[in-house]
Order: C-alpha cells, then structure tokens, then sequence
C-alpha cells in the first residue's frame, strides 16, 4: 500500500464535522490534535492582550489511490479556500506501521 498523511489545520470546534464528511468520502479514521495558530490571521488583541487562536489539528491516513475525494471533502467542510479557514496537505507516509489489519480486511473483501 503507497500510503498518504493527509494533514488539515481548521478552527478549534470544527474537527469533527470536517472528519464526519471525510468518513463519508471514504476516509476510515482521523486523528485529531489541538494547537494553536500564530500567523497573521490567527494572532489578534483584545484589550491590549495578545490572544492566538486554538487550532484543531486532522490527520487521516489512507491508500494514495483513494486520497483525492476524501481531500475534497475536508477542502470544502473546512472551508479551507477562505483565508484564516486553516490549511491542508498531504505527505507520503513512509515506515507505515499499525494499519496491518486494514490490509487482512481488504485481502478478505477480495477472496469473498
């Protein structure tokens, strides 16, 4: 399996809902971190009080062949095209271990 590590940043709250519709585009899980940006959109005052915005942070691995509809859909339930929505990409995921049994559940798929 040539595998990819899809990586969206959005805004804190709206993970789940993002992982709902990639689930629904084909994605099998998602883990989810918490950050916090300090760009220029993410860095604001408040009363002279330098405050940054808490990022929520979508890691989904999958085949490289079935990653473009689930990207597709995290694009656009994160709104990830406005500025300050977040950003995403994807890094190919080298050394994968732990997804053996995702493997096994496809080889039986085929056989039946």
């Amino acid at each position: 399996m040539e595998a990819l590590a899809i990586v969206a940043i959005v805004e804190r709250g709206k993970a789940d809902a993002v992982v709902d519709q990639a689930k629904k585009a084909g994605a099998r899980g998602a883990t989810i971190l918490y950050g916090r940006g300090t760009g220029e959109h993410e860095s604001r005052k408040f009363l002279n009080i330098q405050i940054e915005s808490s990022k929520e942070i979508i890691i989904i691995v999958c085949d490289e062949k079935d990653y473009r509809p689930i990207y597709d859909a995290i694009a656009l339930a994160g709104n990830i095209s406005e500025p300050g929505k977040g950003i995403m990409f994807t890094i190919p995921a080298s050394n994968l271990m732990g997804l053996e049994h995702h493997k096994e559940i496809a080889d039986k798929r085929r056989k039946i």
